[in-house]
């Protein structure tokens, strides 16, 4: 049997798939005789773009329109003319949509006439290689892409069989999205190492696929069937190393290549160990399969270890929702010892102790993503995230003293919150402009899977899809409520004055910190913090005796009165009012932030490197 893979716009130009990379080797190892080939129609796409338009539209543009815009359908929309045979199809829409929130459409626009002949020649493309079976991964944007090239397959070749899978297809999504794409044979829910290979045997023998869990197939009177999906889940040993052999021809055959810095994709874990324990109320990843597993720290620098070397590929993202906190113990210090100049990007929790976030910063690790989320603690409590602000804060400060760049979202709009539990924050947010600020303040959506979702009684009791699908599916709301990730909803939390002071503080915030230091020096026994924040008068401040040891014991975060008691315990002669007085006056000098009862050291040691945004 020959099985084509294919992966479409809009997957990230610098990523091989890692869903291609694990099915070519989960067939391989379950079918040894099968011939196994990828289409890459992300890169293909940002190549079709570059020759067509004569070089008007760029890699860029296709993040801009595939990444940049995916909460507003601007990567799904540019295929749908493609999918309904339309040119003009949910054009209008779209206008009215973005004139009503002032969303920049015009790369999108200048994208869409290209759609519909980029489809026909990657049906020729696929074809060329005579498959038997196209399986594609839809993640994110990926849906009509690749509905619209399976339907261009089934139109020229009605005896292919077509399946889809991915995150896109889990629990109700892939059944709708089944019995509405009658040119789609079967969809793939949840985990494909076990369900993909069991599915390409019936395939073989003419058989109904009626035990395959979770698949979706057309029985002989042309019914949608979606078997139940399982609860067992892949185990790790089951979850192969990726196969990115095939990716690498085509990115060094593609005149794409020069415009990207390409990095690896591994996987070391799947699942969330937080959300089997306390599932964060706004989020719907990890869908039905919320199981942590993880591989061993010794095998996942294995997978590393040879990537690297047969790619040459120094930079190495991973995919895990959150990091296996055993790979502390057990990876993280292999690739210390490795000596390897490799990038590592990551997913962490953001109550990471400093001596950890070292490691990372030993490791080679570069980019972390912490899920601060917020900054004050009773709307972490909000969000179920086992957290307080202050220890997020401490997060802040020590991913500028370990050279890790730290991307976030501050986000608000949850049930129960109040104006109270912003103002305090929003007080102290230009005293934290040396830290790495979030991408913005952004209300939170609806998403499917959450526990806003599944609970209603959380807050959100009326949704629908979300509007941004009305100029993406040519579907009644009834089946896009079976088949979207995103829904609207009535509003909840703050809003009016609070909302505006909120977003515009953290936009001051994103303008001043390039140029904002607050750094710690030791002077033999002084202890000096010059300040050169944005908006601040530029000064050093010198502590000497107990108020330096002081400003070093709050780099941990203290209440007062357990300050206080280490401070005595160290020898120091301070009163408590004193020392409270103390405590006042360099949060007053902005030095400190403040969560309840709790205050955190704002300075850093050493300067940070500081890349102008959008560079590197």
């Amino acid at each position: 049997m020959r099985v084509h893979l294919v992966t479409m716009p809009w997957h990230p130009l610098d990523l091989p798939s890692l869903q291609l990379g694990l099915l070519n080797r989960i067939v391989r190892r379950a079918r040894p005789g099968d011939e196994v080939t990828e289409f890459h129609g992300s890169l293909r796409w940002a190549e079709f773009l570059l020759e067509r338009s004569g070089g008007r539209l760029r890699p860029g543009d296709c993040v801009e329109v595939g990444s940049d815009a995916i909460f507003h359908g601007l990567g799904d929309w540019v295929f749908s003319g493609a999918l309904y045979d339309d040119p003009d199809w949910g054009t209008a829409r779209l206008r009215d949509y973005a004139a009503d929130r002032g969303v920049f459409i015009d790369t999108a626009l200048a994208m869409r006439p290209y759609a519909a002949p980029f489809i026909d020649a990657c049906a020729a493309e696929v074809l060329a290689a005579e498959p038997d079976v196209v399986g594609f991964t839809s993640t994110f944007m990926q849906n009509v892409p690749s509905l619209a090239l399976a339907r261009a397959l089934k139109r020229r070749r009605p005896e292919l069989t077509v399946v889809l899978g991915g995150s896109n297809c889990d629990g109700p999504m892939g059944h709708a999205l089944h019995r509405n794409h009658p040119f789609v044979d079967h969809v793939v829910r949840g985990e494909a190492e076990y369900a993909f290979p069991a599915l390409l045997r019936h395939l073989d023998a003419g058989t109904d696929p009626v035990d395959v869990p979770g698949l979706c197939w057309w029985d002989g009177g042309g019914v949608s069937r979606a078997n139940t999906e399982t609860r067992r889940t892949v185990a790790p040993a089951d979850i192969p190393s990726p196969d990115y052999d095939q990716w690498q021809t085509a990115l060094d055959a593609s005149p794409v290549q020069e415009y990207i810095h390409p990095k690896l994709v591994v996987e070391g874990a799947r699942g969330c160990w937080w959300g089997e324990k306390h599932h964060c109320t706004f989020c719907g990843l990890n869908g039905s399969a919320m199981t942590f597993r993880a591989k061993p720290g010794e095998r996942l620098w294995t997978e590393i270890d040879r990537l690297v070397r047969r790619h040459r590929i120094l930079d190495v993202v991973t995919v895990d929702n959150i990091i296996d906190m055993a790979y502390f113990r057990d990876f993280l210090p292999r690739v210390v010892a490795s000596g390897w100049d490799l990038r590592l990007h990551y997913e962490v929790k953001s109550n990471l102790t400093p001596a950890q976030l070292r490691l990372l910063g030993d490791s080679g690790t570069v980019h972390i993503q912490p899920g601060i989320e917020s900054l004050g603690s009773r709307v972490l409590d909000l969000m179920d995230k086992g957290v307080t602000g202050a220890r997020n804060v401490r997060t802040l400060r020590e991913c500028e003293n370990h050279a890790l760049t730290c991307s976030w979202n501050l986000l608000y709009g949850f049930p129960g919150e109040s104006a109270d539990d912003y103002t305090h924050v929003i007080d102290q947010l230009p005293a934290l402009v040396h830290l790495q600020p979030p991408s913005g303040a952004h209300r939170i959506q609806l998403e499917r899977f959450s526990p806003h979702f599944t609970d209603p009684g959380l807050g959100f009791g009326k949704r629908r899809p979300a509007e941004m699908y009305r100029h993406v599916y040519d579907l009644p709301e009834s089946e896009l409520a079976d088949l979207v990730y995103l829904f609207d909803t009535e509003p909840a939390g703050i809003a009016g004055p609070v909302e505006r002071r909120l977003t515009e503080a953290v936009a001051a915030w994103r303008a001043g910190h390039a140029h904002s230091r607050l750094l710690f020096e030791e002077d033999g026994t002084e202890l000096l913090v010059h300040d050169r924040r944005h908006g601040r008068p530029p000064a050093t401040h010198r502590f000497t005796g107990w108020g330096a040891a002081a400003l070093r014991h709050l780099e941990d975060g203290r209440t007062v009165p357990a300050l206080h008691r280490l401070l005595t315990a160290d020898g120091h002669e301070v009163s408590a009012d004193a020392l409270d007085a103390w405590v006042h006056h360099a949060f007053s000098l902005g030095l400190l932030f403040r969560d309840g009862a709790t205050w955190v050291a704002l300075p850093t040691w050493g300067e940070p490197v500081r890349l102008p945004e959008g560079a590197g």
